[in-house]
């Protein structure tokens, strides 16, 4: 009788000290992990016509916003100008110098209009030729939504890589400036030289 009373509080003792080695199970009202914020660096263009806040799409268009940043951080885009402005269509800049020299520039990116961005007023796309894989340094802003700069299953389009959150209407102040001929370029630069004196980028919000 007492061996066998030994035997199950041994038993006992046994299974109990085996269950503290388990690890413990999450509770089954436990709230999942949030997924991580994305990433949105934001930059700061300062222009001789005032000053607007953009903020990128660094994991839409990770090829794109690291190209534009390194430029930024190089002072690739500071001294340069506005050199094509198309009234509820396109600004263009990032390329030229006020006596409509070229800043030189590195290899060209591979096209992310794919991205699922599209060209609408107020965004920020990188400035090509017709070739798909030709963009360098230049960007441009919408003055409108322009549908036709986007992608189709038949064509590449331009890719979109950031909107605008602060200074709206100076883009519209500087999409409606009187243009004309200049140098080699035929039409559509600003008659008073519009200038990016710094582009740099800026703390974002907190969550």
């Amino acid at each position: 009788m007492i061996r066998s009373l030994i035997a199950v509080v041994a038993l006992l003792v046994a299974t109990i000290a085996a269950g503290a080695e388990q690890p413990p199970s999450a509770a089954p009202d436990a709230a999942p992990l949030a997924a991580p914020a994305p990433v949105h660096t934001r930059v700061r263009i300062v222009t001789s016509m005032g000053t607007m806040v953009f903020e990128l799409e660094d994991q839409r268009s990770p090829i794109t916003v690291a190209n534009f940043l390194s430029y930024v951080r190089a002072g690739q885009y500071e001294g340069t100008i506005f050199h094509r402005v198309i009234a509820n269509f396109v600004v263009q800049g990032g390329g030229y110098l006020p006596d409509l020299s070229k800043r030189p520039t590195r290899d060209a990116i591979a096209n992310e209009s794919g991205n699922g961005l599209r060209n609408t007023r107020g965004t920020i796309g990188m400035a090509r030729t017709d070739e798909p894989h030709s963009a360098h340094a230049q960007f441009f802003f919408n003055l409108a939504d322009n549908p036709d700069l986007d992608p189709l299953p038949t064509r590449w389009g331009y890719t979109v890589f950031g909107h605008i959150v602060q200074g709206l209407d100076v883009l519209d102040r500087i999409g409606n400036v009187a243009t004309g001929a200049a140098g080699e370029l035929k039409e559509d630069v600003p008659l008073k030289p519009v200038i990016i004196e710094k582009i740099e980028i800026v703390p974002s919000p907190s969550p």
